[in-house]
């Protein structure tokens, strides 16, 4: 059984590459996530976890994370990615994920409704959030990339 994690930081990064892989890992890069094996989680977090955006992860390690992103390779276009956490008084929170055909602030639009309808879904009051969002304006390859990684 996995432990617990402890703590989390909510990242976004977005940048051009010369396959959809490499634009993707240079937005995990950019994002400061690139030298980390993401293990892809759904979206709780859990009670009591503390918010460290200075963290440093191992490079190398297995980090459970939240994540969208999205690749285009259509010049031109306007991508953008977007998380976001939203807090409970006393219990766990929610994490929501979003990509899309669209700008930063959109993004981060969907997300504010998406965390607020997760909370009212489930009863609970939302009493605070943090948000990352990016965008990007695809060159030849590109990629927007926004992430919720937790760790111990």
């Amino acid at each position: 059984m996995l432990p617990t994690p402890k703590k989390f930081f909510v990242t976004a990064g977005s940048s051009e590459g010369k396959s959809n892989l490499t634009a993707f890992d240079n937005a995990l890069l950019k994002g400061r996530i690139g030298n980390l094996n993401l293990m892809r989680v759904s979206s709780i977090l859990p009670p009591g976890v503390q918010y460290c955006p200075d963290m440093e992860i191992p490079p190398g390690s297995l980090v459970p994370t939240a994540y969208g992103f999205i690749i285009s390779d259509v010049p031109g276009e306007l991508i953008a990615a977007a998380v976001g956490v939203g807090f409970s008084k006393d219990t766990f929170g929610v994490i929501m994920e979003f990509s899309g055909k669209c700008s930063k602030a959109d993004a981060e639009a969907k997300i504010e409704n998406m965390l607020i309808e997760a909370f009212e879904t489930r009863g609970m009051e939302l009493v605070g959030t943090k948000i990352a969002a990016t965008e990007h304006r695809v060159e030849k390859i590109g990629c927007a990339l926004a992430a919720v990684p937790l760790w111990y």
